[in-house]
């Protein structure tokens, strides 16, 4: 049988022209020390940082030192699998993160995997865990309330949609009180919450997640949980998969408020990872890019554009002090990142003043622009008041022939401290506050023993609202979000007193 030359080479041509390239590559490494939930991995010439790596197991890594001849990886799980000369696999992709509203009412890891036992979650999108910080022309400045419910922090501290508010304090101050009663407080205000817990104990975590459900809260909550008994690793990627679970809700227009409780923990979960990574220690031995931690988490925190969906994210950060002093590296360091701090001390706390909130080292650079105009017209001495009263009662323990006019700024000073306590878990709506701190700047508490006053401002609170014209006022401040006219607020409040 004759074959022509020809044909056969046209043939040839035919399948080269055909031929496809299927080759697979991946790039394979072997771990050379593994220990302390890291691992050197050999032979990945390829590696990013932040990549997912592959270990045997099931075991998954994260790139986080690219050395001349070897990776630094952070184990994520099951770390003591792992051992001397295991292949390891890069992925070529980032770590990412389970993003979506199947997230609400459920306790996760900052793998995104559910440690409430309610069964696994299927999210439909992911986000990367890291990610660029919004830019300067995508933001709006902010201008709308975030309210708290907690007198002090609306009437003096006020806290905007887009705006980062640090908490600060020693430990047991009632930190973590004023971030849950904060989320209890955006039942009907549309805003969605995610709290992140960095290295506490499950049964903290459990008792804010009893008390958020209690309130009806977790309907609209998240809970990112990264226990003490968990390694360091999941303790440094909670806050960033806290904000990256919030990223997605605030591009889709929506508003999101997360806390980060606490960063003391987080920066001290870095610095371990960063000394078994044998990166060089700078003061109080935290490693020389503690400050970028913090920066690049906080800067996610916006309000976004009107071309973007006017999206926000609010971020409440909280810093654990050793006693009081708030000049220490990492307090300073996020006092620096964040647009004010709400500054809770010892010393008020076990003298009965709750929330302890002092009001001279307590601001917010946003301030008024993030304001109800009913609060900030009746709130505009308060803080003037309060500062001289300190100054005043300070000054009166050395003497105590005073004459009529300090007489009357101290008990007005009295009468401040004691209208602004509140209780746990109270919230309260701005209408009420503004009625409350109206009734004390225009002197109806001054005839008043200081005893009294709660129970005045609760029957007054009573009277608003179950008397129908009183409540009407209400209803228009609610609606207006301004302060009536004065003479008619005057006349109800009167009518209050004269059965008072």
């Amino acid at each position: 049988m004759k074959i022509d030359a020809l044909e056969i080479s046209s043939l040839l041509k035919e399948q080269i022209k055909k031929y496809e390239k299927d080759i697979k590559t991946d790039d394979i490494g072997s771990v050379i020390s593994v220990g302390d939930g890291i691992a050197l991995v050999y032979g990945i010439d390829k590696a990013m940082s932040g990549e997912l790596l592959v270990f045997p197991h099931n075991v998954y890594g994260m790139v986080q030192n690219l050395e001349k001849n070897h990776v630094g990886a952070i184990l994520l799980n099951d770390t003591n699998k792992i051992k001397e000369g295991d292949e390891v696999k890069a992925t070529g992709t980032i770590l990412e993160v389970g993003v979506g509203e199947e997230l609400f009412g459920r306790i996760i890891n900052p793998l995104g995997q559910a440690i409430d036992g309610l069964g696994k979650i299927e999210t439909k999108k992911t986000r990367p865990i890291e990610n660029k910080a919004t830019g300067v022309i995508e933001r709006q400045s902010v201008n709308e309330p975030l309210q708290t419910g907690i007198k002090v922090l609306d009437a003096l501290v006020p806290i905007g949609r887009g705006q980062r508010e640090l908490i600060i304090g020693d430990r047991q101050t009632g930190k973590t009180s004023i971030a849950v009663d904060t989320i209890i407080n955006q039942k009907d205000e549309d805003v969605i919450c995610v709290y992140v817990a960095i290295g506490q104990k499950q049964t903290s975590v459990l008792e804010v997640f009893e008390t958020l459900k209690k309130h009806d809260a977790m309907d609209y909550s998240i809970i990112v949980a990264a226990n003490a008994s968990d390694p360091a690793t999941l303790a440094y990627l909670a806050p960033y998969a806290g904000v990256s679970i919030a990223e997605e809700f605030m591009f889709s227009g929506k508003h999101v408020l997360v806390i980060y409780d606490d960063l003391t923990k987080h920066a001290i979960a870095y610095r371990e990872l960063s000394l078994l990574l044998r990166r060089p220690p700078g003061r109080e031995a935290f490693p020389g890019d503690v400050f970028y931690l913090h920066s690049r988490l906080l800067e996610r925190a916006a309000k976004l554009s009107d071309a973007l969906g006017a999206g926000s994210i609010t971020a409440l950060p909280i810093i654990e002090t050793q006693e009081g002093d708030i000049s220490a590296y990492i307090p300073t360091n996020v006092i620096s990142i964040t647009d004010g701090q709400i500054f809770l001390q010892a010393q008020l706390f076990y003298s009965g003043i709750r929330p302890a909130i002092n009001a001279g080292l307590s601001v917010s650079r946003v301030g008024g622009a993030a304001q109800h105009k009913a609060i900030k017209k009746v709130s505009g001495t308060l803080r003037l008041d309060l500062a001289s009263y300190r100054e005043l009662e300070a000054f009166t323990q050395f003497g105590s022939d005073l004459d009529d006019s300090t007489k009357a700024k101290l008990n007005r000073g009295e009468k401040t401290v004691e209208i602004l306590k509140q209780g746990l878990h109270e919230p309260m709506p701005f209408e009420l506050q503004a009625l409350s701190i109206y009734a004390l700047t225009h002197g109806f508490l001054d005839q008043l023993k200081t005893e009294n006053v709660k129970r005045f401002e609760s029957e007054l609170h009573s009277f608003f609202l179950n008397d129908s014209e009183a409540n009407k006022l209400l209803r228009k401040m609610r609606e207006s979000k301004d302060l009536p006219k004065e003479e008619e607020m005057t006349n109800e409040i009167e009518r209050f007193a004269d059965q008072f």
